[in-house]
């Protein structure tokens, strides 16, 4: 049999979370966010669950070409813009969206031939100091494009440092609106965490990055509960082994978890070539037959132990959930381990390994 180890993707939860970004900005447009290969998820995997989005945002042309592959004709917007001019070939040809945040992006629109004037989002960096033109100059990028025959409409754009802290979007907000204000074109402004966080802002489309994944984007101040939020990845495996420990035996590389009592360990088929983080320390979050427990030890290669002290019945076999949904209705938030490894969400989505089977769950 194969190795009992898989990753499941939860349609039921993408379109309900889906939803819940549609009631946080209720007069705006949603991108569907499938950079990175849709968070981890795969792109063909969660497109029929996204598709009642108004259009799917994401990287690179690859990307691109596998949405519209999937059958999708709406808006597709490359939220880097282009990369090289010949770029623009492929969005002509695909009739993509694409980002302008740069003097070179502008001066290849404006040496492509082309028949239908591309939909373009001007950007602009507000403060996040990534991409995008600085308010004193956003203006005249405006102008530039606005005189070229190649562009059709021009979209505004900026990206929130701090939606998701104690400092907020205000000043970004202020500075966007001073710049832009008696500029025509649609706005695009809130991403997962000034959704939830900071709704009746005026935007005209928002971006529903991680929260359409079931991650909560200011975790731990506020978990997918709060938020009602949904897990859209389950990484889950079985028990292949147990040992009995007695104080002072060690486990695994380092010994650096030392039994203080008699207990009983379980030994789990996961381990950092799956992507789980191999700096996750004991006492990270784990269930087994949808039981909290804990790792102990280091997490190896392709195993990693967890006590099994809450679950005594436990034996060779039993489920073990490492995120997502467990049985009988348990559920680990991904946010919780990604703590405990001292990172967030994101990354361990992205994060999962090729070698882990995938399957899309039936609904329910």
């Amino acid at each position: 049999m194969p190795r009992p180890i898989e990753a499941l993707i939860h349609p039921d939860a993408l379109a309900h979370n889906l939803a819940r970004a549609r009631a946080g900005a209720p007069d705006a447009r949603v991108w569907a966010v499938v950079k990175a290969n849709a968070y981890g998820h795969g792109i063909e995997r969660v497109y029929e669950a996204l598709r009642g989005a108004d259009g799917f945002a994401l990287l690179d042309l690859a990307e691109a070409q596998r949405i519209r592959a999937c059958g999708w004709r709406g808006p597709v917007l490359l939220l880097e813009g282009v990369f090289e001019p010949r770029d623009l070939e492929l969005c002509s040809r695909l009739n993509l969206w694409h980002a302008v945040h740069c003097e070179q992006q502008i001066d290849w629109l404006g040496a492509h031939k082309t028949h239908q004037p591309h939909r373009v989002f001007l950007k602009m960096n507000s403060g996040m100091n990534r991409l995008g033109f600085a308010p004193a100059a956003y203006r005249s990028a405006w102008a530039r494009l606005n005189a070229l025959p190649q562009v059709d409409e021009i979209s505004l754009m900026t990206h929130f440092s701090d939606a998701d802290g104690p400092r907020g979007i205000a000043h970004q907000v202020a500075l966007f609106e001073a710049t832009t204000r008696d500029l025509p074109g649609e706005r695009s402004l809130s991403n997962s965490a000034a959704i939830l966080r900071h709704q009746g802002l005026k935007t005209d489309w928002v971006r529903a990055g991680i929260l359409s994944y079931g991650s909560a984007p200011d975790f731990p101040e506020h978990d997918i509960a709060h938020w009602g939020l949904q897990p859209a990845m389950t990484l889950r495996s079985r028990l292949i082994g147990t040992q009995q420990l007695q104080p002072g035996d060690s486990v695994g590389y380092g010994s650096r978890f030392v039994a203080e009592r008699a207990m009983r360990i379980g030994i789990v088929a996961c381990g950092y070539a799956d992507g789980y983080p191999r700096h996750c320390g004991s006492g990270t979050p784990v269930l087994v037959a949808g039981q909290r427990c804990a790792t102990v030890g280091r997490v190896s290669m392709d195993m990693l132990a967890v006590d099994l002290t809450p679950v005594p019945a436990a034996q060779v076999g039993s489920e073990v959930t490492l995120w997502g949904r467990g049985p009988q209705g348990s559920l680990l938030p991904i946010d919780e381990v990604a703590q405990a490894a001292g990172t967030i969400g994101y990354e361990l989505m992205c994060a999962l390994a090729q070698r882990v089977p995938v399957q899309v769950a039936a609904a329910g």
